[in-house]
């Protein structure tokens, strides 16, 4: 467990879709450097966070070899990434109640900072915020944020009466704090989305390595 001066948070690694730019399969199972993704997601999440768990629909057999708990959506028609954040709050709060944050990231971002629940937390603080994403440089990724427990019921509305998707339109209605990184020398937030991305990732890891 890790010990901060910040709140214990809870860590979710939303698996995504079907990566169907990649001709089918997981995103997070490709691999970099000689490691998949989920890999290096997990070494990069795991010292900030008090544990992780996994958040991804299908056979969960397929991520055995991980050792994290796998918890699938319980919003039907797989309406995205908040759904992914629901069931982590759903998870947290069933399992361990004395944890009040989560922290969700996304599993095909293999470069994420190794302060990202530090800085995210402190800014929340700061901001006397409900919520806290990251950014790099101008854009903003709400998929990777800070999320407060107490808020999964509002959250289970939106989805399931309101039927919203988007996480901006979620974030927009508390109190939010961004945090941005640099893209220099390379962008933490970097996701491999592509074949192409793939080949980049893997210059962009020596770069990483020598960070």
């Amino acid at each position: 467990m890790v010990t901060t001066s910040f709140p214990t948070t809870q860590g979710v690694l939303l698996a995504g879709g079907l990566a169907r730019r990649m001709g089918g399969g997981d995103k997070p199972m490709r691999t970099i450097g000689g490691r998949t993704i989920l890999e290096r997601v997990i070494a990069r999440l795991s010292p900030q966070c008090s544990g992780l768990i996994l958040n991804a629909n299908g056979d969960p057999v397929r991520f055995a070899a991980f050792g994290l708990q796998v918890i699938a959506d319980d919003v039907p028609g797989f309406p995205g990434p908040l759904a992914g954040i629901l069931a982590a709050l759903d998870w947290t709060a069933a399992n361990r109640p004395e944890v009040k944050w989560v922290l969700s990231a996304a599993c095909d971002c293999p470069f994420l900072p190794r302060d990202l629940v530090a800085r995210l937390h402190e800014k929340r603080i700061a901001a006397n915020a409900e919520l806290a994403v990251a950014a790099s440089g101008d854009q903003s990724h709400p998929v990777i944020g800070l999320w407060r427990v107490g808020l999964r019921d509002e959250l289970r509305h939106a989805l399931v009466v309101e039927d919203l998707r988007k996480i901006d339109r979620w974030t927009a209605r508390y109190p939010l704090a961004t945090v941005t990184w640099p893209t220099e020398p390379l962008d933490p937030f970097f996701n491999a989305n592509t074949v192409e991305d793939i080949a980049e990732a893997e210059r962009l890891t020596a770069l990483d390595d020598a960070a």
